[in-house]
């Protein structure tokens, strides 16, 4: 989906006047081979990790004020938060609301996605190549790797199913169309944070997605959320806010760094010489 998208948008960019710029060289071009494979790992490790954990569960030479690095430890604090199991009358056989593989699953996922994330925005940001032809190069070897590895399972199987291309849309209903939709339209949007914004910003978003899950999941599963995971949101958002915040809304700046430059006033100094 990701490819056919992006290949129509590019093609319409192509029939405008000005042509976007593409470049074609090799020694471009072999760098998007790297993220597909992160990706193609990561998006398998991220499913497995589903089987364990509910559905309401890294830098380009970039400087971070003191403020933002305590907010994106806030961040760590509220996503973990959310996680701990309220034991309440019942015994506690393990802190965490979920089975330890899900949470190591996690980890993995978690690193993963930093590194295929910060590689992406390092192809991104590395030219000003159109954001689509990009786009059109990481999807399309991520195509080709996800056919080798379909192929190899039906070797290893014997091909007693027949080819993957013969059972590629087996058990499809709504909701699986609805999946596809949903995370082909997560991974264009995450194309546009990498290009214009960056990997702080996606990882926020994500976050903040915890609220919106957290309502889904108690209409469509039947989820009781926890005092924990409202804790966890809460902190989240405060985050949030001490990130994107200027500072001098979180702190008092002296009035001596505040003065403005055109408030100083050239003064002339004459000499005198006692003859």
């Amino acid at each position: 989906m990701q490819l056919v998208v992006s290949s129509i948008l590019l093609w319409r960019e192509l029939r405008m006047p000005s042509s976007p710029k593409m470049t074609t060289e090799w020694r471009s071009v072999r760098l998007f081979p790297i993220p597909s494979i992160i990706y193609l790992v990561h998006n398998n490790v991220q499913f497995a990790t589903l089987t364990y954990v509910d559905t309401s569960t890294l830098f380009l030479r970039r400087r971070l004020s003191m403020l933002q690095w305590m907010a994106i430890v806030l961040l760590a604090v509220g996503t973990t938060t959310s996680q701990v199991k309220g034991c309440g009358e019942a015994l506690c056989d393990s802190l965490f609301a979920a089975p330890i593989q899900g949470y190591l699953l996690g980890v993995l996922s978690a690193c993963l996605s930093a590194l295929a994330g910060v590689y992406t925005e390092f192809l991104m940001k590395k030219n000003n190549d159109s954001l689509y032809w990009q786009n059109v190069q990481l999807y399309t070897f991520g195509a080709i790797f996800n056919m080798f590895r379909l192929l190899l399972d039906d070797f290893r199987g014997g091909f007693e199913k027949g080819p993957w291309w013969q059972r590629l849309f087996d058990g499809y209903n709504i909701t699986t169309w609805m999946v596809v939709f949903n995370l082909g339209s997560t991974g264009l949007l995450v194309s546009w944070l990498m290009k214009y914004a960056d990997n702080i910003i996606k990882v926020y978003s994500t976050s903040m997605a915890m609220l919106l899950t957290m309502v889904l999941s108690v209409y469509l599963f039947n989820f009781k959320p926890t005092l924990q995971l409202f804790l966890g949101i809460i902190i989240c958002m405060m985050s949030l806010h001490m990130y994107f915040a200027p500072p001098g809304m979180l702190v008092d700046i002296p009035s001596t760094a505040k003065a403005a430059p055109d408030s100083l006033r050239e003064v002339s100094v004459e000499r005198r010489t006692d003859s």
